[in-house]
C-alpha cells in the first residue's frame, strides 16, 4: 500500500506554514533559523514526493534537494556567524535588541 501524493503534500504544508509561523511570531534569532530550516525541509518533502510521483528515471527533485540541503548549509553558516557576532557586541540573542544596536 502506498502513501498518496496529497499526504506529503498536506505534510509538507503543514511543516511550511509552521515555520512561518515561527519565523514571523518568534524573537529569538536562533529560533528563526531554526524555523527557516524547518521551511527549507518542507520544500524539499514536497520535491521528492512530485519527484517520485511524476519524476523520470533520473529523479531531478532529489537533485533539487542536495541543491536544498547546500543553500540550507550555508544559510546556517552565515547566520550563526551574524547571530554570534551580535551577541559578543551584545549579550542577547532577542532580534529587537540586536535591531536597535547603533553605530
Amino acid at each position: 500500500m502506498s502513501v498518496p501524493l496529497g499526504a506529503f503534500i498536506a505534510v509538507s504544508a503543514t511543516l511550511f506554514f509552521i515555520g512561518t509561523a515561527g519565523v514571523l511570531v518568534r524573537r529569538n534569532a536562533v529560533v528563526i533559523l531554526m524555523c527557516v530550516e524547518l521551511m527549507l525541509n518542507a520544500a524539499n518533502l514536497a520535491l521528492v514526493a512530485f519527484s517520485r510521483r511524476y519524476g523520470a528515471v533520473d529523479e531531478r527533485g532529489s537533485v533539487f534537494v542536495v541543491f536544498v540541503f547546500v543553500i540550507a548549509a550555508a544559510e546556517v553558516a552565515v547566520g550563526l556567524a551574524i547571530v554570534l557576532s551580535a551577541y559578543r557586541n551584545r549579550p542577547t540573542v532577542d532580534v529587537d535588541e540586536i535591531r536597535a544596536m547603533k553605530g
